[in-house]
């Protein structure tokens, strides 16, 4: 595997060899939601360069983090074992930069897997289990194929995709939303709040549930 190389025996600086080059933890990011196809990663990093793609995609191949696996008639990447091994990573890293975020900043934009990750890292197990089972379907950023469905029952989460926002019925709560939820999850704005301001457009369901997912889910800023 051909990448920068720090001359220092050490962890820390083996693993930035590994996953330290530009969209590579992204990369892992997303494929820590499930395998991809080609396209859908590019998809999901609608500014990586092709050619910058497919080299950080042989590199990880090279050191055992990815492999390509046949699905359906289609080739996919997905995560080794190797691999896996860096979620807590990846959430960790998440749950600290994502104290420096601030407000987004023109043409940034959050993705479904990108969502789904961070919801990951602000699930609070605890505070779920003494809370009834809910499930929350959520619009991220608008368009299709940018739905979610949040599942919550006791400590155990699901977050999947969904072709459009679930009908009542299969979603407690239904919403919209974009970059402005990170002022949910931190408890800078209170859900009534976020309802008020627009920040969250409910769909359907009682608004009210809103507070219950903010208890769910929480980064501190």
């Amino acid at each position: 595997m051909v990448a920068r190389e720090y001359g220092q025996y050490d962890g820390i600086a083996r693993g930035l060899e590994l996953v330290g080059e530009r969209w590579s933890l992204l990369i892992v990011r997303d494929l820590l939601v499930g395998p991809r196809r080609y396209g859908e990663l590019a998809e999901g990093l609608p500014r990586i360069p092709s050619n910058i793609l497919a080299t950080r995609l042989k590199e990880l191949q090279e050191a055992g983090i990815i492999r390509r696996a046949p699905r359906s008639r289609v080739i996919v990447y997905e995560l080794t074992e190797y691999g896996r091994e860096l979620e807590p990573v990846v959430l960790a890293l998440g749950a600290w930069g994502f104290k420096a975020l601030g407000e987004p900043r023109e043409a940034q934009i959050i993705t479904p897997d990108a969502m789904t990750i961070a919801l990951r890292t602000a699930f609070r197990s605890g505070v779920a289990a003494e809370l009834p089972a809910t499930a929350y379907a959520a619009r991220i950023g608008g368009g299709a194929g940018a739905d979610l469905l949040i599942s919550v029952d006791g400590p155990a989460l699901e977050v999947v995709r969904a072709e459009a926002v679930p009908a009542p019925g299969r979603a407690d709560l239904a919403f919209a939303t974009g970059p402005g939820i990170r002022r949910l999850l931190s408890g800078e704005l209170a859900p009534e709040r976020a309802i008020e301001t627009g920040v969250v457009e409910v769909l359907h369901g009682p608004g009210e549930l809103l507070g219950r997912f903010a208890s769910t889910f929480h980064l501190a800023a």
